[in-house]
């Protein structure tokens, strides 16, 4: 299977929203971008991926993007992570999960099953998705998707399977998320050093 991965990156400026309360607004930007530099490096250097695709309107992204090695689409709208999937989707990876594991995504793109969906740690979002073929389902992501994911394949009448793959559960939304990546531990270099220089709001 001839397969492109698509990271939808928001622009710094406006990622991790929900982190203003314990970390402040250049630190914010300084950790969105080591944890996308850190997922490029290990998705840019799988071999089984014919194109890594960075679709996004923060400059900084796309020059990380650049510097990997990644082909990079504009998206000066941000209509979100499923209408970005949609430009040309076959395995959709978050740019926030900075511990991602290449054998793990492995694991991944070794499944023959037209869906393949990898929650969140709360079980409930979606933090990887692989279709196969690309239109198998729409792509659906947000509070809920998983379920959404689910219903899209039964509805298609095509098999979809769970994967639990730790290195994939954890991405950053919340003070929580953050303090169960901190605890987890494996991290990129770039994020282990954004998140060593860390400031709480005061």
């Amino acid at each position: 299977m001839r397969t492109v991965a698509v990271l939808p990156v928001k622009r710094f400026t406006r990622a991790k929203q929900r982190l203003r309360a314990s970390v402040d607004g250049i630190a914010r930007e300084r950790l969105a971008a080591a944890m996308v530099g850190d997922v490029l490096q290990v998705v840019t250097a799988l071999d089984e991926l014919v194109r890594v695709i960075v679709v996004t309107a923060e400059p900084a992204a796309a020059q990380l993007a650049d510097e990997a090695g990644a082909h990079v689409v504009r998206d000066p709208d941000e209509a979100g992570q499923s209408a970005a999937a949609a430009l040309g989707i076959v395995a959709a990876v978050p740019g926030d999960t900075p511990g991602i594991d290449r054998d793990e995504l492995l694991a991944i793109l070794a499944r023959t099953e037209p869906v393949v969906i990898v929650p969140d740690r709360h079980g409930t979002g979606t933090n990887g998705l692989l279709l196969a073929p690309p239109a198998a389902i729409a792509p659906a992501f947000g509070p809920g998707s998983r379920a959404r994911h689910e219903a899209a394949a039964r509805a298609a009448g095509v098999a979809c399977a769970i994967l639990a793959l730790p290195s994939l559960t954890h991405d950053v939304d919340t003070p929580e998320d953050l303090a169960a990546l901190r605890a987890r531990g494996g991290l990129g270099p770039r994020t282990a050093a954004a998140l060593a220089e860390l400031a709480p709001v005061a």
